[in-house]
């Protein structure tokens, strides 16, 4: 009876990590795609440079802004905003400093960043706009920079994913009994490769 059962257990939890293994496979196939892809355009970036594209604009802040109640302290969030309306930067801001008569802004994004300087006494403005291009757009994607707190939960769920996909399988060989001692040493061989090659090769 408990032979039977045992039996059982053994032959649903094959069940169960073939249909999990196979569905999250397919549910996190982009995510493998991206982040694989991304791996190669972030170790070899010489192969993807060049398409850095700078724009520069000027303008005016209105004194309102400038000193926001009557006081020093310049209206943040309107500045910031008024930028964005009138030349459509984006991404978020990282940076506001107030030093003396000058006001400096970055917003940064994915591949992105928009810098502003300020003369805090005349409202009169620089922008400057650099654009990395879709790979660099992709690249800190894949790194998580600049990318907001979203996407990291975003990169957490799909390591969860990657995590689940490689416990399933490494499940599955366990119940090939034909290929279980062949699949776990491949394994093995597999991490113990990446081991040396750390400790040989990785300065």
């Amino acid at each position: 009876m408990k032979y039977g059962l045992r039996i059982r257990i053994r032959r649903q939890t094959a069940i169960i990590s073939r249909w999990l293994h196979l569905y999250l496979s397919m549910i996190s196939f982009a995510v493998i795609f991206f982040f694989a892809a991304t791996g190669i355009t972030l170790n070899h970036a010489e192969w993807f440079g060049g398409h850095e594209q700078i724009t520069h604009a000027q303008g005016m802040i209105p004194a309102v802004l400038l000193h926001e109640s009557g006081d020093r302290q310049p209206d943040k969030l309107g500045i910031v905003e008024l930028l964005r309306s009138k030349h459509k930067v984006h991404g978020a801001v990282s940076d506001f400093r107030v030093e003396d008569s000058q006001i400096s802004i970055s917003l940064k994004g994915p591949g992105y960043q928009a810098d502003a300087f300020i003369d805090a006494n005349t409202g009169n403005y620089d922008l400057t706009e650099t654009r990395n291009g879709f790979v660099a757009v992709i690249n800190d994607l894949h790194k998580g920079r600049d990318t907001g707190k979203v996407w990291s939960l975003v990169i957490d769920v799909s390591a969860i994913l990657l995590l689940l996909v490689s416990i399933t399988g490494l499940a599955l060989i366990w119940f090939v009994y034909k290929r279980r001692a062949s699949g776990l040493i491949l394994a093995a061989a597999g991490a113990l490769l990446c081991w040396l090659v750390y400790l040989h090769f990785v300065p």
